[in-house]
């Protein structure tokens, strides 16, 4: 259970969390100043259970997240409340409390400006799991689909596709971070990539400035390219803070409610006047694609898994898993296709580090490695 009440000076809350047995151990992490990371240390902690506080005036939500040999804390401070954390064992109890001192906001802002956030998923990731998914690598023998695709092509062509752009920012995060806006810087390292470490494979942008772009066209630039592959960079959102880690996504058919929510947020276009239009891509449709290209979407399939294993491997993501949804600017191009939700921007953690110099430099070194490695007919990292 986990209770709040004011503290006795009135100079802030504290926070209680009742415990049957004391932590071993216990740290408080600070990133900003509407958020503080805990982490508590002790075997076989059940979360699964845990009573929150129908209201509090502190914080707006509390996450919890499993991880070795304890639990990591995520606390969203509630707008226009600035407090300092620090953490105690209760003396008359095993209960841990944290005690929220108010601070004025320019001292807290400048406590908290070197502090990176942790990425709970990085605590999570092993051996065994960097190896599962479709294969080690994605690229299979059996898969004749796909080696034929792979090996018929050139392959000297990528386009790259910055999702949104213009009056369409996308999807908006915390501290009202633009989609539109982190794709693109990442879409360009992952350009950059390629023209230093594969300079025989020429990369089009459907967009390399902030400029709206119509689903359709995007397919257009990249069939009038000649493209051998197209990558749809995006970025994901939930009404939650909690959701985190990285989609893959092929043409096809959605399988669960969550896909779902997402093609159509990716299907939704945002004209300038503000209204939006909901594009649909119909069931006869697909299948028709499906009869058409079902090399091309082997091969998307293929390749999603290959990224899948390098965002685990190169840059430490947690993965939702590889998917497939109706996605009209898959559908118009005409090549092996993948689009990709590098992380929420919903969740403070994430947004902070798909702003950061750092997490795009890590994500777009893994899709990078992911194409070169398609293009050389070797999943291996």
């Amino acid at each position: 259970m986990v209770t709040t009440a004011e503290r006795s000076d009135g100079k802030g809350q504290v926070i209680r969390f009742h415990l049957n047995q004391p932590v071993d151990s216990f740290q408080v992490y600070q990133p900003d100043v509407d958020l503080i990371q805990m982490t508590l240390y002790q075997d076989n902690i059940d979360t699964a259970d845990i009573q929150l506080p129908n209201i509090s005036s502190a914080f707006d939500e509390i996450s919890f997240y499993d991880i070795p040999s304890g639990i990591g804390i995520d606390i969203y401070i509630t707008e226009d409340k600035f407090y300092d954390g620090k953490a105690y064992h209760d003396g008359n109890s095993d209960d841990l409390l944290l005690g929220l001192t108010e601070l004025d906001k320019t001292e807290l802002e400048y406590l908290t400006k070197d502090t990176e956030p942790i990425i709970w998923s990085s605590f999570t990731i092993t051996e065994k799991n960097l190896l599962e998914g479709n294969g080690d690598d994605g690229n299979t023998a059996e898969n004749t689909d796909y080696d034929q695709t792979r090996n018929k092509m050139k392959f000297d062509v990528v386009v790259i596709d910055p999702g949104h752009g213009g009056h369409d920012p996308g999807s908006i995060g915390h501290r009202n971070v633009k989609e539109k806006d982190i794709v693109l810087d990442i879409s360009k390292k992952v350009g950059d990539y390629i023209n230093e470490y594969m300079p025989n494979v020429k990369v089009v942008y459907t967009r390399e400035t902030d400029k709206f772009i119509e689903l359709e066209e995007r397919g257009s630039i990249a069939n009038e390219a000649e493209g051998d592959l197209f990558i749809s960079i995006h970025c994901n959102s939930h009404t939650s803070h909690q959701p985190y880690g990285t989609e893959l996504y092929f043409l096809g058919l959605e399988r669960s409610e969550s896909a779902l929510e997402v093609m159509k947020r990716e299907n939704k276009v945002v004209r300038a006047n503000n209204d939006t239009e909901q594009r649909e891509l119909s069931q006869e449709e697909l299948l028709v694609y499906e009869l058409a290209n079902s090399s091309y979407i082997a091969a998307s399939e293929q390749i999603a898994g290959m990224m899948e294993y390098q965002f685990d491997e190169r840059a430490q993501r947690h993965s939702r898993g590889v998917k497939q949804g109706r996605f009209v600017v898959l559908y118009h191009a005409s090549m092996p296709a993948v689009l990709i939700e590098t992380g929420f921007i919903s969740n403070p953690s994430e947004a902070r580090y798909l702003t950061s110099d750092r997490g795009q430099t890590y994500i777009a070194s893994a899709i990078f490695r992911a194409i070169r490695n398609f293009k050389e007919g070797n999943g291996n990292p």
